[in-house]
């Protein structure tokens, strides 16, 4: 790799998380810049969306974060309060929860990426509405398209439902792996469903060792 690449690659990291650098045998593959790269700029050409009302009304928009070359993609429903405030993705109480969750099968949000279908917060953290999920549907689709993993975890019933096109209730799609695109998909309970009955923990665990024994290591 040149010197120029090196710092361009590093830079472009940068802007996107801070200053947490982290390596990963995944990152030494030949398209590995060229998909960071087209990931930063597609993140950058939808930043400043107002294709909805929520966009007026927001503090921040909250595209995801992670590993663009990760194998596998966890979505949830949309931003709460937190992921408002900072602009990223699970950072409140479900967020700390889930990297408890990555922690237990040894992952961390370096190894994964993590995005949401909305981008904006909903009004009193409400449902997603059709028309919301319309516009924003397509950012969620080229963002997979971009990455390319492996395979990609719902974390509650309105992400799968939405990516699904399914009514179905998320005890009967637990348990399974679906087909999204030719890429593996998995549902699971949403960390604040989890908050809210830790009994469901142990339902949860059991997708979280499918995880770890599918597709941590693949």
């Amino acid at each position: 790799m040149k010197k120029n690449d090196i710092y361009k690659y590093l830079t472009l990291y940068r802007d996107l998380y801070g200053d947490n650098i982290y390596s990963n045998s995944r990152m030494i593959k030949n398209n590995s810049i060229d998909r960071t790269n087209e990931l930063h700029d597609y993140l950058n050409s939808i930043k400043d969306c107002l294709e909805c009302p929520l966009g007026k009304m927001r503090k921040n928009i909250v595209l995801g974060m992670g590993n663009p070359n990760a194998d596998i993609v966890f979505v949830g429903e949309a931003p709460g309060k937190e992921e408002d405030l900072q602009g990223l993705p699970f950072v409140g109480r479900s967020g700390k929860l889930l990297d408890k969750m990555l922690a237990s099968i040894k992952l961390s949000r370096k190894d994964v990426y993590i995005l949401n279908v909305l981008k904006c917060r909903p009004p009193e953290n409400r449902d997603p509405s059709k028309a919301e999920i319309g516009k924003c549907e397509p950012y969620l689709k080229k963002q997979l398209e971009i990455i390319k993993p492996k395979l990609i975890v719902a974390l509650g019933r309105i992400s799968a439902m939405t990516i699904l096109r399914s009514k179905e209730s998320l005890t009967n799609m637990r348990n399974k792996i679906f087909d999204y695109e030719g890429i593996d998909f998995l549902v699971t309970y949403h960390p604040a469903a989890l908050l809210r009955n830790p009994n469901f923990k142990k339902y949860a665990w059991e997708d979280f060792k499918l995880i770890r024994d599918k597709y941590s290591h693949v």
